[in-house]
């Protein structure tokens, strides 16, 4: 190992004259890895890797910016199974690699163009897609990182500049996978939807710790995803990739979120991906997800070669057996589409750790803590010349928690617009009711909201809320949009429609206006309406009493004490305020629409 790194080390250091002869040098490489190509320049390395691939390569544009600029999506295949259709018809599995969603980390642009170079014109890597194709999106967040600087990662060893970790509109594309507010993310999951991959790698550059490793990575629990990609991840992942990839002289660990950042030796947790995150979206599809984080205190040069390493090597993997892998795929859409046929059936939304944890070995390095007289914290020191490892506990296994209900179908009134778009965003197929029709449904009934202070990703999350669930004879109007759940997206939409789950539309805000009265009464009108509740029901006067006894912000508020009687009237009940739009049909219900 101590030869391979000196090895990188001396060639960081070589001086360009070295590869100057070499015609299929890429821009980093030529830099000595000082600096990352602009966008444009990187484009035009990629047609010339396309001009000379002999028809194993083609670039497409799959979207567009916010401020114009063109979405690129490289597809590399053998046989000419460059269409999703040839793909499929040929029993290749599909990997979608992408680079770039946060610009400052751009170690997969860089290694992606020495693979695709290595692949189709050098042939150091000609076997590599024998029986895989590979979509390859070089830069996701192209406004982002067109908009670079020296000063965007704080702590990070180079490029000079990198790109911003925002897109132009300053949205996080990582967390808008869900929501899919980013022109970007809806560009995005059309492309997904047309190529439907088997495998989504996501290529990031950490933050935080100091430690030996060159690279982390993360998959899924096996609690938030079907049984066949769980055993296909822990097979060819973590049981042949990642031990491939050490023998290449690296060293990887599982994604390390320190459970606290100020002593390493207090062990690491998970860090808590859901669907608004890469990986956590491709669980919610059924299929395998890998977050690959090379470590941002090493070289960039480093950081790249180890991109393009660990990517060689589950390339490698899959190529040897490229059935298991659709196998797996297959599987769990089969399992998806089972689960509402289940009795009580649900899904979990959310998950909390394992409580057990387990050993786990850190390779880390000495570190001194001082008590801060700038924060009053204590200050954590890495000592990156003496290596040193501890024996830790992980909490990286998790359980389920909160499990979302798992109808026979959905019902979505017509006029929520934003959420039928929604699904029409993500590929979920549905149908409209023809006519009126007068079935039982679930509703939920949702009290006490809260909501965050801050604004997070444009939008107010909702936090908290009491959901109450009652079952009752509804009419669904002529075009009510009908989502059943016996098929492969059965997860993402309890995903994006159960208001339970912490990414769902409710939660993002698409659906605040239920929460909001629309009719009012004056006070002088509800001073009389409280005196006659009270006179027909002397019980409300004891709970009116024990509250303000209870809650001194109640009792100095006029307006709360006479809300505390409205909101227990007809002609507040009247205006239906929290109660959940999209209701839950079973069987039964379900047959009549039909």
């Amino acid at each position: 190992m101590r030869a391979t790194r000196l090895f990188l080390a001396l060639l960081a250091a070589a001086p360009f004259t070295l590869h100057a002869k070499d015609a299929w040098i890429t821009p980093a490489e030529a830099s000595g890895f000082h600096t990352t190509p602009s966008y444009a320049d990187t484009l035009a390395y990629l047609h010339r890797v396309v001009d000379a691939s002999h028809g194993t390569v083609t670039m497409q544009t799959f979207g567009t910016t916010p401020e114009g600029r063109p979405m690129t999506v490289v597809v590399a295949a053998k046989d000419g199974d460059l269409t999703p259709e040839k793909a499929h018809a040929a029993g290749k599995p599909i990997v979608l690699l992408q680079a770039g969603i946060h610009p400052g980390e751009i170690e997969g642009k860089d290694a992606g163009l020495m693979l695709l170079r290595d692949f189709a014109v050098t042939g150091k890597l000609a076997h590599l897609l024998d029986h895989a194709v590979l979509v390859f999106i070089p830069v996701y967040s192209v406004d982002g990182h067109e908009n670079s600087g020296p000063y965007f990662r704080i702590n990070q060893n180079g490029p000079d500049e990198m790109g911003f970790r925002g897109q132009s509109q300053y949205l996080n594309l990582n967390r808008d996978y869900v929501k899919a507010d980013a022109p970007e993310t809806r560009a995005w999951l059309q492309l997904w939807n047309t190529w439907q991959p088997d495998l989504l790698i996501d290529i990031h550059t950490t933050d935080g710790a100091d430690y030996q490793y060159d690279l982390t990575y993360y998959t899924e629990d096996a609690h938030k995803l079907p049984p066949s990609v769980t055993a296909w991840q822990k097979a060819v992942i973590e049981g042949e990739a990642i031990p491939a990839y050490e023998k290449m002289g690296h060293l990887a660990s599982p994604y390390l979120e320190f459970k606290d950042g100020r002593d390493p030796t207090q062990g690491i947790e998970n860090f808590g991906s859901g669907p608004r995150f890469s990986t956590g979206y491709a669980a919610i599809r059924n299929r395998a997800g890998l977050l690959i984080e090379t470590h941002m205190l090493k070289p960039y040069q480093v950081r790249v070669q180890g991109t393009y390493d660990v990517v060689r090597a589950v390339l490698g993997n899959i190529n040897k057996d490229p059935a298991a892998l659709l196998k797996a795929s297959k599987d769990a859409d089969t399992w998806a589409s089972s689960l509402a046929a289940h009795a009580d059936a649900s899904v979990p939304v959310t998950f909390k750790a394992d409580p057990t944890p387990k050993p786990f070995t850190l390779k880390g390095f000495a570190f001194t803590q001082t008590k801060s007289d700038i924060s009053g914290d204590t200050w954590i020191q890495y000592d990156p010349t003496e290596k040193k490892t501890y024996a830790i506990q992980s909490w990286l296994d998790l359980q389920p928690d909160v499990a979302a209900p798992l109808p026979a179908a959905w019902a979505i009134p017509a006029q929520w617009t934003e959420v039928i778009a929604r699904l029409d965003a993500h590929h979920i197929p549905y149908t409209t009711t023809h006519a009126a029709v007068k079935v039982a449904a679930t509703q939920d009934t949702l009290t006490n909201p809260t909501w965050a202070e801050k604004p997070f990703e444009g939008r107010h999350m909702l936090r908290d809320v009491t959901i109450t669930p009652a079952t009752t004879a509804m009419t669904l109007p002529a075009g009510t949009v009908i989502v059943r759940a016996d098929n492969a997206d059965a997860v993402l939409a309890a995903n994006l429609l159960d208001a339970r789950a912490p990414d769902s539309m409710l939660r993002w805000g698409y659906l605040d206006a239920i929460f909001e009265p629309k009719e009012y009464g004056e006070p002088r009108v509800m001073e009389a309406l409280a005196r006659k509740m009270i006179a027909q029901d002397p019980a409300l006067k004891t709970e009116f009493d024990a509250k303000v006894a209870a809650d001194p912000a109640f009792a100095k508020s006029p307006r709360a004490r006479l809300s505390f009687f409205f909101e227990r009237s007809p002609w507040y009940t009247a205006q239906k305020v929290g109660a959940y739009p999209i209701l839950r049909l079973d069987n039964a219900a379900l047959q009549q629409i039909k």
